[in-house]
């Protein structure tokens, strides 16, 4: 039912299990059934939500039973997408379209300006020295992110070679 493209599709047998793919592959996309044992696809959410590198992957969260959705949801779709189960392929290709919208709309982690260090002084505020330790992580994180991404394309592309050999 998904496009046709190259996609890896990483499924899991229970929300503890899901959201520790999500941590570990940092996937493009999350796909989320509301009831899951173990952990429901609502918890998986809103852990997701506490990191600021998964909480930006666009999610779409499906259940049969959008009204019992609706009840224990204490937030509006802002961040997220929902289908319906069953749902035809056009009805989940406009929920991924919408999740990836949705997801552009996080606002960025506020970044303190950088301290000003006069005559060598240790800066008495030590929350500004963890603000920047945090940033530099999250910015090293995106790059690990972008060099995964990197290798699993250069290995394709030498599969493909391989093949046509």
């Amino acid at each position: 039912m998904l496009p046709e493209d190259n996609i890896e599709v990483l499924e899991a047998k229970d929300g503890v299990e899901g959201y520790n793919l999500i941590r570990s592959e940092k996937p493009n996309l999350i796909m989320l059934d509301f009831l899951l044992p173990k952990m429901s696809g609502w918890d998986v959410y809103q852990e997701v939500q506490k990191e600021y590198d998964l909480k930006t992957i666009p999610l779409v969260l499906m259940s049969g039973r959008k009204e019992e959705v609706i009840e224990k949801l204490t937030e509006p779709f802002e961040y997220f997408s929902f289908v319906e189960k069953p749902f035809e392929k056009k009805q989940l290709l406009e929920a991924i379209r919408d999740a990836m919208a949705k997801a552009k709309k996080h606002p960025q982690p506020k970044t303190p300006q950088p301290a000003n260090y006069q005559n060598g002084s240790v800066p008495k505020d030590t929350a500004v020295m963890t603000q920047e330790i945090y940033n530099l992580r999250q910015q090293m994180s995106k790059m690990q992110n972008e060099i995964d991404t990197l290798k699993g394309q250069l290995r394709k592309v030498l599969e493909f070679i391989q093949q046509r050999r």
